[in-house]
């Protein structure tokens, strides 16, 4: 599969502008000294302005939704660059799909 995985590093934003930060459960797949990221690793939302008729509806997560098909992390899908997510509040309600902005270019063999 060509293109770019998601690693801890990986510049994710909620819709909003905010910071979606990976805790990776797992230390051994690594992309230029960074953890990849799977379906299985929390991204929490921090800093979202988020509100709805003045209550704030901040992002707090990110969950993704479409993952590698092909690609597994310690048996749990991927996250290449194309994969869909979308951001939840606190309540799950959805808020928009996160925006990819930084990710660790895949390496080729020669």
């Amino acid at each position: 599969m060509p293109g770019n995985l998601l690693h801890v590093n990986a510049t994710v934003l909620c819709p909003h502008g905010a910071r979606a930060t990976a805790r990776p459960a797992q230390a051994r797949v690594l992309v230029a000294g960074q953890a990849v990221t799977g379906t299985a690793d929390p991204y929490t939302v921090t800093g979202c302005p988020f509100t709805v008729a003045g209550k704030p509806q901040p992002c707090v997560t990110v969950r993704w939704v479409v993952p590698s098909a092909r690609i597994r992390v310690n048996g749990s899908p991927a996250l290449p660059s194309s994969a869909v997510g979308l951001c939840q509040s606190a309540e799950q309600i959805p808020q928009g799909p996160p925006v990819v902005t930084v990710v660790q270019q895949r390496a080729e063999g020669t």
